[in-house]
């Protein structure tokens, strides 16, 4: 078994031309499952590290950001006006057309994204810098949130839209950086690390210790994301005690190697992603999906804000019955979550079938919000289909999410988790800078928000066709395994 060599020789962190060969055993060939070199050196994962991993994700439940982000579209909408009657006039007024011009600040904080991502995200592979940043951008996050009290009148739309700006952007980069510490901790759990023993000894084939390591990375993605739900539910229970009465008023260190010498922090992410760019021949399925998933996301996330818009406006920006959603939400992601991994563990079914099954309803909800194009006797006009969307939502979104992380966690080098999950958190989060931008164009000559539905169908359909018949996870495990190992054998 090979190990990551001393951080001395890491003078050249990446190599373009690589070669398909295998890691462990040499006698494979690419038709045949390879499996990753782990080293020895890494811990064992305790219970504790497990449990503080999952209750990070407790406090990383976004309710803070939903919040915000209604904040800010109602103090913009307060502070717009009425196309029709012109400047000075309301968009609030009961005459008003339904129509609203409001300062806005678009696809700044996906262009901040952008910039933090290929900067520093493969610098976080190295040493304790992915800790400490995750630390730091943890404080930001939280500490922008709770500047959001200040926010109590429509001329403090600027500070609301800043905010909302570093609130996403912070979340999103925590997201990305704890997400990508999962497969390292996947690999080193006291199971897995048995099934390993019993794989190097052949005891059991390379496809069963597979199968096993791939059901333990759904574990872990299922539990945290169960917690965030219940961060989520219990966070918003907490608001509900405070909105109600007002009614009527208002772990264990894990560094990787050395950082290369004469490399620098803030210019090897650059330099490895392009690099890693390069090889893309030799990791196409990974390229597929990510390429893929940056459609996917752009049309779900764009999804969600245009029916969190109708939403807004239905509800009248009110805090107390969006808690109530977020409410039913929270909750039947919780239990979706718990029943998607035991039936999936149940009848070791593969990450990608999983993965399908949601990717259906993501396809429906923007079908079903093209039907409001038509009739307002459906497709998010009624009060009954928020509540509907919502329930829908967390029963088959939330397992989208930790589907698509572990889908991730399977197509990424070993060892190289932070720069790919750097580029999936780019192409998740920063991918909606083509949607909203479409989407407002659209809305725009139509004056009807309804008519961006068909436009965000198209992009969800169109993505959801190419992961399933253009992605072979199989394949595509075995060949991140060998360009991994190909990048250790070059700096010897």
């Amino acid at each position: 078994m090979s190990t990551i060599p001393p951080p001395e020789d890491l003078a050249r962190p990446f190599h373009a031309d690589v070669k398909q060969v295998v890691d462990i055993r040499s006698d494979l060939d690419v038709n045949h499952i390879a499996i990753s070199s782990i080293s020895l050196d890494e811990p064992l994962v305790t219970r504790r590290e497990l449990l503080s991993y999952y209750l990070y994700s407790n406090g990383g439940n976004g309710v803070g950001l939903g919040y915000t982000q209604t904040l800010f579209q109602g103090l913009a909408t307060a502070a717009g006006y009425d196309p029709v009657v012109g400047p000075g006039s309301s968009c609030l007024a009961t005459t008003a057309s339904g129509q609203c011009v409001v300062p806005w600040g678009s696809g700044i904080n996906f262009a901040i994204m952008t910039v933090i991502l290929t900067t520093i995200g493969s610098a976080a592979d190295y040493g304790t810098f992915g800790r400490w940043l995750l630390f730091a951008i943890t404080v930001v996050c939280w500490a922008a949130q709770y500047a959001c009290m200040t926010l109590t009148t429509p001329n403090r739309w600027v500070l609301a839209m800043i905010l909302s700006i570093i609130s996403f952007v912070s979340y999103s980069i925590t997201l990305v950086f704890y997400a990508a510490l999962f497969p390292r901790l996947a690999r080193n759990t006291p199971r897995v690390r048995q099934l390993r023993e019993k794989y190097e000894t052949g005891e059991i084939s390379p496809e069963v210790y597979d199968q096993e390591e791939s059901l333990e990375k759904n574990r872990i993605t299922d539990i945290f994301t169960v917690h965030s739900n219940v961060g989520f539910v219990t966070t918003l229970l907490l608001n509900l005690a405070l909105l109600l009465p007002m009614a009527n008023n208002l772990k264990e260190s894990r560094p990787g190697p050395e950082l290369p010498k004469g490399e620098h922090y803030l210019t090897i992410g650059w330099k490895q992603i392009w690099a890693a760019l390069k090889t893309y021949k030799h990791l196409p399925y990974t390229f597929v999906y990510l390429s893929s998933y940056f459609l996917l996301a752009d049309g779900l996330n764009t999804t969600g804000t245009l029916v969190g818009i109708c939403q807004n406006d239905k509800f009248s920006f009110s805090f107390l019955q969006n808690t109530y959603l977020g409410l039913s939400q929270a909750i039947t992601s919780t239990i979706s979550t718990l029943a998607f991994w035991y039936i999936q563990k149940y009848w070791k079914i593969s990450t990608k079938k999983m993965f399908v099954v949601t990717n259906v309803v993501t396809i429906l909800i923007p079908l079903w919000g093209m039907i409001g194009i038509w009739t307002e006797k459906l497709g998010f006009h009624n009060v009954w289909e928020f509540w509907a969307y919502n329930v829908m939502f967390g029963l088959f979104q939330a397992p989208y999410y930790a589907y698509s992380l572990t889908m991730m966690a399977e197509l990424s080098p070993p060892g190289f988790e932070n720069m790919f999950f750097g580029l999936f958190g780019l192409f998740n989060r920063a991918s909606s800078m083509v949607g909203p931008n479409v989407i407002q164009v659209i809305i725009d000559k139509t004056g009807n928000n309804w008519q961006g539905f068909p436009f965000l169908f198209a992009m969800c359909m169109v993505a959801s066709v190419v992961i399933w018949f253009g992605v072979d996870v199989t394949k595509g495990r075995s060949d991140a395994v060998r360009w991994a190992a190909e990048q250790r054998r070059h700096i010897h």
